[in-house]
């Protein structure tokens, strides 16, 4: 039997990825490569899913701007499923990345048209087997109250959410004790270090899965160049290797991980495989320049 599709919830964004070969100075020029390309990190989910041959659908709006119909064609191109709501008088999201001459990346986000999803923008919910959820869109104020109209409308379908946090950063304006409220109501969480540490407080990333275990089912913490971990409740804890591969940026690297493992874990596929095809994806990513798989 074939995979159900995986519903993808949040933001689409148009990437400015500016690659940096020294630091800034600031008040003087810096010559830099500068590409656009498609992002946000449920594009980007949806975008490596389909990928990665898993079927995915992404939930999105877009801005009455040519970037939103170069965005939506992207998708197309890509064979991700998606609505296609275009918001008059908004721009599309735009997202300004600039990555430093080691790879790692500082982002400057504007969610644009983004904002106000609601349960008018579900597909019907019977063709999925599971949803993944970026906490983007939970954070942005306009989208709230609406995505959480969705994720009753998800439990009360029996699908099992995916959560990622998003950033430390955006955490840092929820608040720990707000962004732990959110566990209530997912299944597995996949998030990095330095956000496992923000929620539990545990710098020990093994201490960390453990708490967050007492909340979740699975728990996942990507690890950068020292892979990744993983355990479900009452289970094995389980440890990947990184890749070895020539780091272009890191932009997308946890997008492509998450859709890895999502293609396994969601059709029922055993901790370790889903940990190994997201280290997979990941690997793919870094070596690129931009969040998604070329076309």
């Amino acid at each position: 039997m074939s995979a159900k599709k995986i519903l993808c919830i949040g933001d689409i964004m148009l990437d400015v990825i500016v690659l940096l070969n020294r630091p800034i100075v600031e008040g003087l020029e810096t010559r830099a490569r500068i590409s656009t390309q498609g992002g946000g990190a449920a594009a980007n989910v949806a975008s490596w899913l389909a990928y990665n041959k898993t079927p995915s659908y992404l939930v999105t709006r877009i801005g009455d701007d040519a970037a939103g119909q170069t965005l939506i064609s992207e998708l197309d191109a890509y064979g991700v499923e998606h609505s296609s709501k275009v918001i008059n008088n908004m721009n599309t999201g735009v997202v300004v990345v600039i990555v430093g001459s080691e790879g790692e990346r500082t982002m400057f986000p504007d969610s644009g048209a983004n904002a106000g999803l609601g349960l008018s923008d579900l597909p019907d919910l019977s063709q999925f087997t599971a949803v993944y959820l970026s906490a983007y869109s939970l954070i942005n104020p306009s989208s709230h109250d609406g995505v959480m109209q969705i994720i009753q409308a998800v439990k009360s379908a029996g699908l099992p959410i995916i959560l990622d946090p998003a950033t430390v950063g955006v955490l840092m304006d929820v608040g720990v004790s707000p962004a732990n409220e959110w566990l209530e109501f997912i299944d597995t969480i996949i998030l990095n270090e330095e956000e496992a540490h923000f929620l539990t407080g545990k710098e020990n990333p093994i201490d960390a899965a453990s708490q967050l275990l007492s909340r979740v089912n699975t728990v996942v913490i990507k690890r950068g160049s020292n892979g990744a971990l993983g355990q479900s409740r009452g289970g094995q804890l389980i440890q990947v290797e990184a890749r070895k591969t020539t780091v272009l940026n890191t932009t997308g690297a946890g997008d492509a991980f998450a859709a890895g493992f999502i293609s396994i874990w969601a059709n029922n596929g055993p901790l370790i495989g889903a940990l190994e095809s997201g280290a997979d994806l990941a690997g793919k990513c870094v070596a690129l320049v931009g969040a998604r798989p070329f076309l």
